[in-house]
């Protein structure tokens, strides 16, 4: 099996891919992409301004207990208005496995009102490799239970999140 760079979720428009596809010039303009969303830390040469690429970063790393969920609604709105207004985006983390699959999938979700379950379907059958990580995926069902709309006064979200932080205490893991 041969694992590339960057795949296609929706022909054309959305694509989910690795670092590599995000740093290489010949990827973004073999597949026209104009707005990037990167879900890592890693610095892009898109991001600088004279790349003519839109770039948002949501800066999370792949551990189960990040909280990409709170971050979900401005990467959807991100990915909708990129699409409406015409551009091709890319989404990706650092292998394109777990961040930026999560972060697809929630798209899916969004725009299409699919549960996780169908909606990691249709980004697995672009990407086959995607393997979003167990805190994740449970985010992803929250991400619908919230009804896509996770906040500090979502009572889910507050939930979740007290859970957490009590979690992560009683572990001794500081963030």
């Amino acid at each position: 099996m041969v694992w590339k760079n960057i795949n296609a979720v929706i022909e054309n428009r959305l694509f989910l891919g690795n670092i590599m596809a995000a740093k290489s010039t010949r990827s973004l303009t073999e597949n026209r992409i104009t707005h990037i969303l990167s879900v890592c830390s890693d610095p892009i040469p898109a991001e600088a301004p004279e790349a003519g690429i839109v770039h948002k970063r949501i800066a999370v790393e792949d551990v189960d207990y990040a909280d990409l969920l709170i971050h979900l609604p401005s990467a959807c709105q991100f990915i909708d208005q990129a699409l409406r207004s015409g551009g091709v985006v890319l989404v990706h983390c650092v292998q394109g496995i777990s961040r930026s699959a999560a972060v697809v999938a929630a798209y899916l979700m969004w725009s299409r009102r699919i549960p996780v379950a169908q909606a990691l379907d249709i980004v697995r059958s672009a990407r086959d490799h995607i393997w979003p990580n167990p805190g994740f995926h449970e985010q992803l069902v929250l991400f619908e239970l919230c009804q896509y709309a996770p906040s500090m006064s979502n009572g889910i979200y507050v939930n979740w999140r007290t859970r957490l932080e009590n979690r992560l205490r009683a572990e001794g893991i500081r963030r």
